[in-house]
């Protein structure tokens, strides 16, 4: 019987006691990921062929099927292209949360590890996913034990932040080349969601061999550094693993900055190999002990690395270390900065290794400053990695029997808890503390259930998720979480394990031999706790406790640690041990509490309760001291009163303390003595308000109240008002409300209650103007004024009676405040509720409704248009005010004076007629009003019934007043006159249109239909054209794959430098191919040859004199006859003579660039300068160039080339190539176009090699081939994994057609080809009737020689066919056809021709929008300083521009030129323009057409001047019109890009240039070189000797002897030495 393996999550509280249950979750296939949502807190598992969404308490909520897929394992996605597919289950590799759009990437096994996005809130929507990217978006391994790890960050580009995630990942044979790759979430530009955007070679090529064997466990980032941790083996020569961890930059966009470092845990490193890691800050007890034992650095209280490892070759122990993030770096950048400054080299013992290299020779040679935060470059070696003697090395933390598999730590009350999970289902609680190792605690038991390394906390830290892998058991007693329904199960299997509190097997039950330590099933028994002796117990305790049992009688001792292995006890009676957070404030509450504690008077504390001490100073049961009835209650302020309390319990004070003082917080400086009496009360005359004994004091309070009677109570009338028991009085003297002892009456003046209060004061009258006529609202303001409504008797203003409104007249009493609070800028406006809040002139306030969220307004002037404010915090604010613009809006402005004095905007009234209208300003002598929108009725009948435009009176009104101020009319928006104007001007005008429209369409029809049957066909042309482009693009993209394929496989062709430096130097020659420094023949005598050689030899020691080479160059620029050619080929000479010591050939050539710059500074045009290879030098500089860039072509540029010359040539291939005229249907070059649209139709021929076997190849030909293309066709698909110099050539071989019984032999020109008059056309497919999937034999033949002798009967028909040499292929020479056409006099053929012939050129549109993707490519592997630059062209460019700061007259655009013309010019076009100058390929006429046009648009982005295109403008230039400006800024960023790196040294750039010179030097023609630069000696002898005899260093080092010498053995004559 077969079992399926499901998986668990499972959740455990970390709290001890705690009653909540172990939730958990069942996944039916094995769980490979988990990561939870930092925000929300889900769970996301990703297990084999699920993606499972669960709800932070386990609940699922949603799911994702991911497999099983169609797939196998050589599949290359889209899995329907794929044979030998079966379903493979989708195992889930990476998971990572993406919080910043709320997606999930994940990355299965399937598809040669493909990933998707899926949505956070509900993973079954899936945002994302694309098979058809190619090799650049496989992430994953399809392998099953390839561990794969990743991290989110983010990628700078362009001023741009993009999210990305980092992903390691180990080896598997059929994955993508990358051990770290970073990834983008987005498209952007030519990126796609899910690529590399990141092409280093540092860890993405060579670590690619198994025998490394990473492992990569955890990846994590922190302070700007992005950190992984795996496992490989040193060096392959064995299997054995060693831990590291990697680093580099986060904002390295090349992992210049990846340096590994091994860690080394436990002694001698035993503990090898990493499982799991977990990466915290610790809790400052264990901080401290790190401090304190000094091995772990200063910055202690950091973040600290947490791993778990293991012997890689045993499983029975691992061990827990910890690494602080800081001694990782400080070792990292000791690492770093010894390659980079001190020779590889810590206290002069090599520390520093170059990994996954063969290497052997010294490779830290640079001496730069480093700094901590230093992320490497280009020219420096990188990855770089620690050797084993300088491994960080600490000691293991606890070591346990087991295999360890995941590791968490967190920190709760200051102290550090590590949660250790193992391989049989365990997990550990750890508290790291002053003792390290404080408690081991069993958390958690699944036997043999392996905890996976996914364990981690829930957003709280208060629980732990723990994922396990769960076999399906052949019992289910840990079902049953109690005793009762464990024996209830009466399964011979089960029993209770009384200790661990489990229904288990007896094997699993670790105590089950003890007696009664395991309770079988069957017997129907369980053991119930019924109480404790003692029922509590101090947790500073360890103690017996005596538990009383049910049915047995068991007796154990229970400690702090101990209880957390007995979590499941059934008991009626608790057994607790809850420490207190806070401590007991004061006695009462200390002798009371249910724990049995006792009161320290001494120190006044609460402690537990410790029966064998009975000092006095110790407070047991109820005995605290209290003090209580305080009298009087009431005191008030300002007057010592007596005050009586009682005292309980003090005789203890008594003993000890004789003096007490009172005080209160605010006067603890202020202390009076208490006087003690007899009975139980004291008492003093105080002004305090609780007891206060001797520091520090006891809590005990006696409250009372004190007040002031002249608060609230400010005039005679109030205070007489007071309560009566404050004993309040108006206190004439002193006039103000007083306690009655404290005011000073003279001896025999009245008591003060029999004082009459003084007269009313009136201190203010409110408003002080008002109209003639009144009717308005005065509040009259004083002291005095009477308490009640009924003590006023009457008012008069100016003699005039007033009306009293009594209900206006008493004291508010507010009872609530709203709202309770507000914004702190303040302007919240207070809602008081209460009664008799209307006293005085105003009314209440009326407060403006609003939601909690946003406000919702009405415009009021124009339209009614609601507008939502939405934000946060409103809850805060009760008045929204805003304010609208309003268009078209007339104030009404009324002049007068004493407006102010008179009323206020709110009392003033207006109408215009019968509506009221707002007074918005009111000001002493304006007043403005807002007009009613809508034009209201007049207020008179008179006005209504008149017809005319209304006049509105303009009324004002105050108090009882009316004011009539004005008119105001409305303007009449509805002109009569416009009835009028507009038919009078209308409708002649649409008589005249309808007429004249309907003339046009009756002699327009004709016109309308041609123009619609051009604009039909210019649209089927324009559709065709699309389709046609998409079409081929499609096609293109397809058949490239196969050579995509093949360069992966490494298969391009590139040249070895000897057969490179040969074509680029010597191949322009005049002798070409047969220039003797390509054959490397001289014709030199055998007797000659030892002599020759010797005196070569002392020539090019005469070279390497700068003062004799330098005489020479100039020597030879002097004379007239040494033309341009002779300058080049000369430069070439001189290169590979100085081969051997470029250093010296680079210093040659910087002192003739020196006085070629000063020549061209100072006397000529400085922009002119590196143009043309008008000089030796510039020539030199070329050479130099290809010699620095050679390496970089193979590694970078190349790849991009190649591809785009192969594409070029397909796409040209695919449609017919006139043989005779060199004109291709598809082409970039117009002049290279076919102009005829000629027929034809593909062929798949099936071609059988003779002598090779019965492999058929199937080759795709077009009908309209000669048979000379066929073969190349044929060549080129049988020999494609051969370099084009190995194939056979055309000439070399036959092509013979067996259609049936009979072969025939087919060739360009026979007896049976066609003659068209005087032309005879060459022979194709379709001339023989060749059909598709035809057999065809190619054959060598041992002679070569014309195709058409063949086949011949007799001599007299091949003389024949000799004589007619005008053939042609497809199409005739134009000036015959002219001269056809001009016979038959058609001039309308000539004119179709013409305009049919510029139709082609739509064709040039479709082949660049097919080949622009390859073409965008190439540029971006040159221009893109980002990627790796080559050393020399950062010197070159620095040289430059340090050159510019030395002239004046040399400005930025001239700096450019510079550059352009020494780089892009010189070498890049020549190599894009001759590919087999670098590839062993072959240039057709017609690729090279299409190539010159590429070559000539990057001419064009390199140049400053702008490129004014019209109508008139060639074709070529016009294609790349739109592509221009984006190709310029690249290269302005390439060259800024450029400027801005670290410098190259001279001491780095010759370390380089010696490296290429060992490399390659004994592979040229060295002694043939200098044999030619002789000849050059000796054609200008005698100038040179002249030179050499004019210049005193040359004469102090004899070289004029020195040269004679080498004359004479070299021309085997005698001197007159």
């Amino acid at each position: 019987m077969k079992l399926d393996l499901p998986q668990w999550l499972i959740v455990q509280a970390q709290e001890e006691g705690s009653n909540i249950p172990i939730l958990e979750f069942t996944s039916e296939t094995s769980i490979n990921n988990v990561v939870q949502d930092p925000q929300t807190g889900r769970i996301y598992l990703g297990a084999v062929n699920t993606i499972f969404q669960l709800g932070p308490s386990l609940r699922l909520e949603a799911r994702a099927e991911t497999g099983p897929k169609e797939d196998a394992r050589t599949c290359t996605p889209p899995p329907a292209a794929c044979q030998d597919t079966k379903l493979m289950p989708n195992l889930n590799k990476l998971l990572l949360v993406h919080p910043s759009n709320g997606s999930l990437v994940v990355c299965g096994s399937r598809y040669r590890g493909i990933c998707s996005l899926l949505n956070l809130t509900n993973i079954e929507q899936q945002l994302y996913y694309s098979d058809s990217k190619g090799e650049r978006t496989y992430v994953a391994s399809i392998e099953d034990n390839v561990n794969v790890v990743g991290v989110m960050s983010t990628y700078k580009k362009d001023g741009q932040a993009f999210n990305v995630f980092l992903v390691g990942k180990g080896y598997g044979s059929l994955d993508s080349t990358k051990l770290i790759s970073t990834r983008i979430l987005q498209d952007y530009r030519e990126w796609v969601v899910f690529e590399s955007i990141i092409e280093a070679s540092t860890v993405q090529t060579t670590p690619f061999v198994p025998k490394y064997l990473h492992d990569f466990r955890h990846a994590f980032k922190d302070n700007g550094f992005v950190y992984f941790l795996f496992s490989r083996t040193l060096d392959g020569t064995d299997n054995k693993n060693f831990t590291f961890i990697s680093r580099l930059c986060e904002d390295d966009h090349h992992y210049y900055s990846h340096t590994e470092l091994q860690l080394n845990c436990g002694p001698n490193n035993r503990y090898n190999k990493a499982q799991a890691a977990f990466v915290a800050s610790p809790g400052k007890e264990l901080a401290r002990v790190m401090h304190e034992s000094g091995m772990y650095g200063e910055a202690y209280s950091n973040k600290v690395l947490f791993m778990v490892a293991s012997p890689d070759d045993d499983d029975s122990e691992s061990a827990l270390c910890m690494y602080p993030l800081n001694s990782i770096n400080e070792r990292l950048v000791d690492i770093i900065s010894a390659c980079y400054s001190d020779s590889g080299k810590i206290s002069g013992f090599p520390a520093v290794d170059i990994p996954y290299s063969s290497k052997t020779e010294e490779f830290c040679t640079s001496k730069i400053a480093v700094s901590a935060s230093f992320c490497g470059a280009d020219f420096l070696p990188s990855p770089l990695a620690s050797k084993p003697k300088y491994a960080l090395k600490e000691s293991a933390l606890l070591t346990k029997s087991g295999h360890l598999t995941a590791v968490a730590v967190v920190v709760e009350n200051e102290h550090t808890i590590a949660f250790l999970g193992n391989n049989q289902g365990e997990v550990f609680k750890v508290e790291l503390s002053s003792d390290l190792l404080l408690c081991f605690t069993l958390i958690f038991y699944l036997k043999r259930w392996r905890v996976n390394k996914n364990i981690f906390f829930d957003l709280s830290n208060s629980h732990l998720y723990i994922t396990t892998e769960k076999k399906v058991p052949v019992q289910t007693c840990l079902q049953k979480k109690d005793c009762q329904s464990c024996v209830e199960l009466r399964d011979p299997y089960c029993g209770w394990c009384v200790l661990e509190g489990r229904c288990t097997r007896r094997s699993d039950c670790r105590r089950a031999e003890e007696k009664n330590g395991w309770l079988w099933s069957p017997r129907q028994q369980c053991v119930k706790i019924v109480s404790f002796s003692p029922p509590n117990l101090s947790c500073k305790k360890t103690q017996k406790v005596q538990p009383c049992f049910s049915s047995h009688s068991l007796l154990f001792t229970l400690s702090l640690c101990s209880l957390h292995l007995f979590p499941s006890l059934q008991c009626s009676a608790t057994l607790t041990c809850t420490p207190h957070k806070h401590a007991l404030p004061d006695c009462m509450s200390c002798v009371a509490s249910q724990w049995g504690c006792q009161w320290n008077m001494n120190d006044h504390t609460c402690s537990d309760m410790d029966q064998n001490v009975g000092r006095p100073n110790i407070i047991k049961h109820r005995q605290c001291p209290q003090f209580e009835n305080p009298d009087p209650v009431l005191i008030p302020v300002g007057y010592k009163t007596r005050i009586s309390f009682e005292g309980i319990n003090l005789d203890r004070y008594q003993v000890r303390i004789r003096v007490f003082t009172i005080g209160t917080e605010l006067m603890k400086n202020v202390e009076e003595e208490v006087n003690f009496e007899d009975g139980p009360k004291w008492g003093k005359y105080v002004k305090c308000l609780w007891l206060v004994p001797p520091t520090p004091p006891p809590p005990p309070f006696i409250l009372v109240t004190l007040y002031n009677c002249s608060v609230g109570r400010e005039d005679c009338s109030l205070c007489k008002n007071a309560d009566p028991k404050y004993s309040c009085v108006w206190c004439a003297k002193q006039k103000a409300c007083v306690y009655e002892k404290l005011c000073n009456t003279q001896h025999g003046s009245e008591h003060p209650d029999n004082i009459e209060c003084p007269d009313p004061q009136i201190t203010d009258i409110i408003p002080l103007y008002g109209p003639l006529r009144g009717g308005i609202s005065i509040t009259i303001r004083g002291s005095n004024l009477g308490i009640h409504k009924e003590d006023i008797k009457n008012i008069t203003v100016v003699g005039e009676p007033c009306i009293h409104q009594p209900e206006k007249y008493s004291d508010p009493i507010p009872e609530t405040v709203t709202p309770a609070k507000g914004p702190k800028a303040g302007g919240t406006l207070i809602t008081i509720s209460g009664r008799f809040l209307d006293t005085g002139r105003f009314p209440p306030s009326i407060i403006v409704t609003h939601t909690r969220d946003f406000f919702f307004c009405v415009q009021s002037i124009s339209g009614g248009r609601n507008i939502v404010v939405t934000g946060s915090g409103f809850n805060l604010i009760q008045t929204a005010v805003m304010k609208v613009q309003g268009d078209n809006f007339t104030a009404i402005e009324v002049s007068g004076r004493g407006f102010s004095k008179a009323m206020t905007a709110k009392e003033a009234q207006a109408f215009v007629g019968d509506v009221s209208c707002v007074v918005n300003t009111l000001q002493d002598d304006k007043l403005f009003l807002d007009p009613p929108p809508i034009p209201p009725r007049a207020r008179s009948r008179r006005h209504r019934r008149d017809t005319r435009p209304e006049m509105l009176d303009l009324m004002i009104k105050f108090g009882k007043g009316e004011w009539v101020v004005g008119s105001v009319q409305y303007e009449n928006k509805n002109d009569s006159s416009l009835y009028i104007i507009i038919p009078a001007v209308i409708v002649p005008m649409l008589l005249i249109i309808a007429i004249s429209v309907y003339c046009y369409r009756r002699k327009s029809q004709q016109a309308e239909r041609e123009y619609e049957k051009v604009k039909h066909q210019l649209e089927n042309l324009e559709e065709s054209v699309r389709d046609r482009c998409k079409k081929e693009f499609t096609d293109l993209m397809i058949e490239m794959e196969d050579h995509t394929n093949d360069l992966s496989e490494g298969r391009i062709p590139f040249l070895d430098y000897k057969t490179y430096t040969d074509r680029v130097f010597f191949l322009p020659s005049k002798d070409g191919a047969n220039d003797v420094m390509i054959t490397g023949k001289l014709d030199i005598p055998e007797a000659r040859r030892a002599t020759v050689t010797q005196a070569l030899n002392q020539f090019s020691n005469l070279l390497n004199s700068k003062t004799f080479l330098i005489n020479f160059i100039r020597t030879l620029e002097r004379s007239h006859d040494f033309n341009a050619r002779a300058k080049v080929y000369f430069a070439s000479l001189l290169t590979v003579a100085l081969h051997g010591k470029l250093e010296y050939y680079t210093d040659i050539m910087r002192t003739l660039l020196l006085e070629l710059m000063e020549e061209y500074v100072h006397s000529k045009n400085p922009k002119l300068m590196l143009r043309r290879s008008e000089t030796v030098v510039e020539r030199m500089l070329c050479n130099w160039m290809s010699i620095c860039l050679y390496q970089f072509l193979k590694d970078s540029a190349g790849e991009p080339l190649y591809k785009l010359f192969r594409a070029i040539k397909h796409q040209i291939e695919k449609g017919p190539v006139d043989a005779r005229v060199k004109k291709a249907k598809y082409t970039l070059n117009d002049t290279g176009l076919l102009g005829d649209d000629v027929e034809y139709s593909v062929l798949t021929l099936q071609v059988l090699v003779h002598g090779e076997g019965p492999d058929v190849t199937p080759v795709k030909v077009l009908n309209c081939d000669t048979i000379s293309q066929v073969k190349e066709k044929i060549i080129e698909q049988v020999y494609r994994n051969l370099p084009y110099s190995l194939r056979p050539k055309v000439d070399s071989v036959t092509l013979e057609w067996r259609p049936g019984s009979t072969g025939q032999i087919l060739s360009d020109l026979d007896l049976t080809s066609q003659k068209e008059g005087r032309w005879r056309r060459i022979n194709t497919l379709a001339h023989y009737n060749v059909r598709d999937n035809a057999t065809l034999v190619l054959s060598r033949v041992l002679h070569t020689h014309q195709n058409y002798d063949q086949n011949q009967e007799n001599h007299e028909e091949r003389n024949a066919l000799l004589e007619d040499d005008k053939v042609f292929h497809l199409v005739r020479p134009a000036d015959e056809l002219d001269e056809i056409k001009s016979k038959r006099g058609s001039i309308k053929d000539k004119s179709m021709t013409k305009a049919i012939t510029e139709i082609y050129l739509t064709r040039l549109l479709s082949v660049k929008g097919t080949l622009q993707q390859f073409v965008d490519d190439f540029f971006r592997s040159v221009l893109c300083s980002g990627a790796v630059v080559p050393p020399a062209v950062k010197y070159f460019f620095d040289f430059l521009d340090e050159q510019a700061l030395k002239h004046n007259n040399v400005d930025e655009e001239t700096i450019h030129i510079w550059k352009t013309n020494s780089l892009p010019l010189r070498f890049w076009v020549n190599i894009l323009k001759n590919p087999h100058f670098i590839f062993d390929v072959h240039v057709s006429e017609v690729v090279d057409a299409s190539l010159s046009v590429i070559a000539q648009t990057f001419m064009d982005a390199c140049t400053k001047s702008e490129h004014k295109l019209s109508r008139d403008s060639p074709s070529n230039k016009l294609l790349y019109a739109k592509e221009i400006s984006t190709y310029k800024k690249m290269v302005d960023d390439y060259y800024k890009g450029i400027r801005q790196m670290v410098p190259v040294s001279d001491q780095d750039m010759n370390t380089h240039l010696a490296e290429v010179s060992r490399s390659h030097t004994d592979k040229l023609n060295t002694q043939v070189a200098l044999h030619q630069l002789y000849q050059y000696a000796s054609k200008y002898y005698d100038g040179i000797i002249a030179s050499l005899d004019e210049d005193p260093a040359a004469q102090s080092k004899q070289l004029t002897l020195r040269l004679q010498q080498i004359a004479a053995a070299l021309e085997n004559k005698v001197t007159d030495l």
